[in-house]
């Protein structure tokens, strides 16, 4: 084994101007925005081709998606609150604010399941209709999107927290990096609520 050290872990390259870390995940955001982007206009093409395409409020439950937005919004600000503790050194906080993150984010997958169970029960399923196939196929990335942020968020909450006490800089960095495709995820189902719900 090798003793060098990878560099710019917790300190910018100088050529970047952000960490390592960063970097990937600004570079693994794009090519989430990349696949998002294509089913949105796949969506987009679907629709405007089909002059019988239902309104999303007429056959999507508006309540229900409504009060998942305002889950993932608050789960963004206790991220950015996770965050902001951990950098002020309140372990206890970060533990807390972090938690309160997951349990929102498991809220926003219970309601989506209320609702995916409702469409099954009246027989709705991505071979109904087109609408329906991109509507399952949107929502259903997303909640694995989800899924994915609960995953990596209870590993920094739990086991991963044990780098705090031996490298707290590079933790910082990690959770930073947590919350930014966190921060992603959210801003999906922003423009995934008025483009399926509301339009």
């Amino acid at each position: 084994m090798s003793d060098i050290a990878i560099k710019h872990i917790s300190k910018p390259h100088p050529v970047t101007g952000v960490t390592n870390g960063k970097l990937g995940i600004w570079l693994f955001i794009a090519s989430e925005i990349m696949l998002f982007g294509g089913l949105f206009s796949a969506y987009i093409l679907l629709r405007t081709g089909s002059p019988s395409w239902p309104h999303g409020s007429s056959v999507l439950n508006v309540p229900l998606a409504t009060l998942n937005t305002m889950l993932l919004i608050t789960s963004s600000v206790t991220m950015v609150m996770a965050w902001a503790s951990l950098a002020l050194k309140n372990v206890g906080k970060f533990k807390f604010y972090l938690g309160l993150t997951i349990l929102l984010a498991c809220g926003f997958l219970i309601v989506k399941s209320f609702e995916y169970g409702t469409k099954f029960e009246h027989h709705h399923f991505p071979s109904t209709s087109t609408f329906y196939a991109v509507y399952f196929t949107l929502t259903g990335l997303h909640v694995l999107h989800v899924i994915g942020g609960i995953i990596v968020n209870a590993y920094y909450l739990f086991p991963g927290s044990k780098m705090w006490e031996t490298n707290p800089e590079q933790f910082l960095c990690r959770i930073e990096n947590a919350g930014l495709y966190w921060h992603f995820v959210d801003l999906v189902w922003i423009f995934l609520f008025p483009t399926l719900y509301l339009i």
